[in-house]
């Protein structure tokens, strides 16, 4: 499959979409808090995922992100794909590279559990970076990995000597409504108050009743933060801003996940994607076909700021204020 360039991802009916529901609501400068570049050492997955190129740097990444939300200056957090274990250092050095060439953006360095602290402190200062990412992957029981399996506390440790940010995707069934992981996220945040933990996917509420649930247990924790990254559930970014505040919710893209078709719909206790080659958008009674993930993931986050009231200074701190500050790319405003 040839490579697509970034225009070939947007299709006749996507740009009225987003004049009919976004253009309105989405501001006019974004700090995107959860972003995917690669190269191609470690992109072999992403360039099977619907042609995608084999290397996306700064700037191919900006040409992809203002197809989805257009004339808008984006910078944004980089984060390193797990799929290549054997070239992850490489990844890393990519990563430091791209930022390097522009002192809006930032990037996390990947870290596996059984990473020395000492080294990863060391690389994390020699490249510029400025925190870390880890995946469930790389833990023995996968999807009911406890966080420490994939996130060990002495990792966490040296975000806190450093003042660094951690991207945490959870797993487990019912994810943050799982005892377990609202143990360990209040521990490493209470142990650690220097270091900020950022939950990725709106705390991965797919299934939005899982944060209703879920969250309440993890209130008063003012290192705890969220971005909203493909989270096509209105509520369950609405019940991260009425228990935390606006000031805690970033909006991040996952791209290159956004410019794939179709959404998660929270279903029973739990969470289905529905993807473009599903049969569902061929009903008999009215076949249409599926929107970018990263345009139903934006009108979920207007329908939670508009049910939470947020006016539009609020709202640009979802897409720019709030990032900027905790990354360091702004100063903190006064309380």
């Amino acid at each position: 499959m040839s490579a697509k360039q970034p225009e070939e991802y947007i299709r006749a009916g996507d740009c009225e979409f987003f004049e009919r529901e976004l253009a309105s609501f989405v501001p006019d400068r974004i700090f995107d808090a959860h972003a995917h570049i690669w190269d191609s050492d470690h992109g072999e997955q992403v360039v099977w995922a619907d042609g995608f190129p084999s290397d996306v740097g700064l700037d191919l990444y900006r040409q992809f992100v203002d197809c989805l939300h257009p004339a808008r200056p984006v910078s944004a957090l980089f984060l390193s794909l797990p799929w290549n274990k054997d070239r992850r250092h490489e990844t890393n050095e990519w990563i430091a590279r791209n930022i390097a060439r522009d002192t809006t953006c930032r990037g996390h360095f990947f870290v596996e559990p059984d990473d020395d602290p000492d080294w990863v402190q060391q690389e994390v200062r020699r490249l510029g970076l400025h925190g870390l990412k880890c995946y469930f992957t790389y833990a023995s029981s996968t999807w009911e990995a406890d966080i420490p399996d994939y996130l060990p506390e002495r990792l966490v440790k040296v975000a806190d000597d450093e003042g660094w940010t951690i991207t945490l995707h959870l797993v487990k069934a019912r994810c943050i409504a799982d005892p377990g992981n609202q143990y360990w996220i209040r521990h490493y945040c209470e142990t650690y108050p220097n270091m900020k933990l950022i939950l990725a996917h709106s705390a991965r509420g797919f299934q939005p009743s899982h944060n209703l649930e879920g969250l309440p247990a993890l209130q008063g924790l003012d290192n705890l933060y969220f971005d909203t990254s493909t989270n096509c559930e209105p509520h369950a970014h609405e019940v991260i801003i009425r228990l935390f505040g606006h000031r805690k919710l970033m909006y991040g893209s996952d791209f290159y996940l956004s410019h794939l078709r179709g959404r998660t719909f929270g279903a029973s206790d739990s969470f289905v994607w529905v993807e473009e080659d599903s049969p569902v958008w061929n009903q008999k009674q009215l076949a249409f076909q599926p929107s970018l993930i990263g345009h139903e993931h934006l009108r979920s986050l207007k329908l939670a700021c508009w049910s939470a009231r947020l006016s539009d200074s609020d709202i640009e701190d979802i897409f720019w204020n709030n990032a900027a500050e905790l990354f360091g790319v702004e100063p903190p405003r006064a309380s």
